[in-house]
């Protein structure tokens, strides 16, 4: 095979636009790592962890919590809160917005990763700090936002925090616990593989208060919110997204020892820069929600040699819009869907009105990036593996023709004959399944850009979920199996490895072009 051009180190057109976009943005064309804010006094309430900081490539191996899991919830009322940031870097402070019937709580912050099998360590604990019940979210009715708007009750300093992805565990002194999520975010992610959570999608979802973008108090679609904000906390557990459809992920990427970067959509709409010389980028089980800028600049991404994984399916669905909310920047997710006549910016901005990708006023289908495109839901099907011989799938011991039970499901992708598509596209998995009384497929599917890039798209939801599958730790795994969970994770471990070593297109096989012989067209 002739080895492609590496444009990740060249003035290429891939990388001449990547920068470009970093200019527009106003970020200059530095590849150098954003300098984090100066560290604020530590917070009266913390005390660092015992072991304090460790280096990155140390950090893996470091002694795991036991203790990380969550306790009873108890009623909602019982302790909830929300951070005053999706992310931030290290040695930054954010402050904590916590509501509790309880006299008092504590918070732990927990760094999900491998540690020898323990999956968490406990980065840091606060003191014991006064509760406080707060008053119901006002719901602005513009747009039927729901808005906590607390107050702060603890500023938390993350000097000596590393970059990861963390669980804050609230813990009220009544016994009752929840979780808020919080990304210590990278700025560099040369030569590394980026992980790239979902927080949009996470809030598009939040029930808490009574409205999310898909219901209203009610219950119905009608009277749902058009914006969500994230100056409230999620409902449930308070991390439920996180947990189902990106910890899972975490765990394997730490487990592997690859160089590994952490950020969000939101981090990336703002500032691409962590994605500049990055290895690969990995979009997580459910990564619905995109802005038009975050599409754009792992676009470029790609076309200047960054491998792309999408671990899920519905990936970049839907256009949305960040707007402000009381006291920061970026607080709102805007997404009109079906009503999308009604957004401002329809027959002004109609790149930017907030809507399915694929329909107008500016239709952009996501399979021109993603190679597959959303169907629909509910589905479950098994997952039927095409073309055992494909790299991704060496070691696991299937044949072409096996199929691995409730591996698809509850959304699915294909590839979509008449869809945009980059091409040439090789069809690895191609199962058979019912979807509304209507028979059709599910792919998986995987291309290599120009530039050198390698794009692979599971085409199902549950593809981060079966790595816990038959282990009891989501309380439910739609009937998939060990058997399942095995094969899932070493093709997780066959891709992971394999992007980690730069553009794919210069070390893996090409990918046959066989979307005419699977679909006829």
């Amino acid at each position: 095979m002739t080895p492609v051009h590496d444009t990740r180190h060249s003035d290429g057109p891939g990388r001449r636009r990547f920068l470009a976009l970093c200019a527009s943005a106003g970020l200059g064309t530095a590849a150098a790592a954003c300098t984090a804010a100066p560290s604020h006094p530590r917070s009266p309430h913390a005390s660092a962890a015992p072991d304090g900081r460790l280096r990155p490539e140390a950090e893996r191996d470091a002694p795991g919590t036991a203790d990380w899991r969550l306790g009873t919830t108890g009623p909602p009322d019982a302790v909830a809160g929300y951070p005053d940031r999706v992310s931030l870097t290290p040695g930054e402070e954010f402050a904590l917005h916590v509501s509790t019937t309880a006299a008092s709580f504590r918070v732990s912050a927990f760094r999900v990763g491998w540690y020898g099998g323990r999956q968490a360590r406990r980065i840091w604990v606060s003191g014991r700090v006064p509760g406080r019940a707060r008053p119901a979210p006002r719901v602005l009715s513009a747009t039927r936002t729901v808005r906590a708007d607390w107050p702060v009750t603890l500023p938390v300093d993350t000097s000596g925090w590393p970059e990861g992805a963390y669980l804050l565990r609230l813990e009220a002194d009544s016994g009752h616990q929840r979780y808020v999520p919080l990304i210590v975010r990278s700025t560099d992610g040369t030569g590394r593989t980026v992980l790239l959570h979902a927080p949009a999608t996470w809030q598009a979802y939040n029930r808490w208060g009574g409205s999310s973008l898909y219901a209203g108090e009610s219950g119905a679609y009608a009277t749902r919110s058009l914006a969500v904000s994230f100056d409230r906390p999620y409902d449930g557990d308070g991390a439920s997204k996180f947990l189902v459809y990106e910890r899972a992920l975490v765990v394997l990427a730490e487990r592997l020892g690859i160089p590994l970067a952490y950020t969000t959509g939101l981090d990336v709409h703002r500032d691409p820069r962590v994605l500049l010389g990055a290895h690969t980028v990995v979009c997580l089980g459910h990564d619905e929600y995109w802005t038009p800028q975050q599409r754009a600049h792992v676009t470029a991404a790609r076309d200047a040699g960054t491998n792309l994984a999408f671990l899920g399916a519905n990936t970049c669905f839907r256009r949305v819009r960040l707007e402000p909310g009381e006291r920061a920047q970026d607080r709102t997710v805007v997404c009109y869907k079906t009503d999308y006549r009604a957004d401002p910016y329809y027959g002004s901005q109609p790149a930017l009105v907030t809507t399915d990708y694929r329909l107008p006023p500016a239709a952009d289908p996501e399979s021109s990036l993603t190679g597959v495109l959303y169907e629909g839901f509910p589905v479950d099907a098994p997952y039927v593996v095409r073309a055992a011989d494909h790299w991704l799938y060496e070691g696991t011991g299937a044949r072409s023709g096996d199929a691995f039970a409730h591996l698809v499901g509850v959304e699915y992708d294909r590839v979509t004959p008449g869809a945009p598509t980059p091409g040439p596209l090789e069809i690895t998995a191609h199962s058979p399944l019912v979807c509304g009384g209507r028979p059709s497929h599910s792919d998986s599917a995987y291309y290599t850009a120009p530039g050198g890039a390698g794009v692979f798209a599971t085409g199902t939801m549950r593809w981060v979920e079966s790595l816990l599958a038959g282990t009891g730790e989501l309380g439910r795994d739609h009937g998939m199996d060990a058997r399942t969970r095995a094969f899932v994770t070493r093709t997780t471990e066959n891709l992971l490895r394999t992007f980690a070593q730069g553009p794919a297109a210069r070390h893996a096989p090409p990918p046959a072009d066989d979307v005419r012989e699977v679909y006829g067209a």
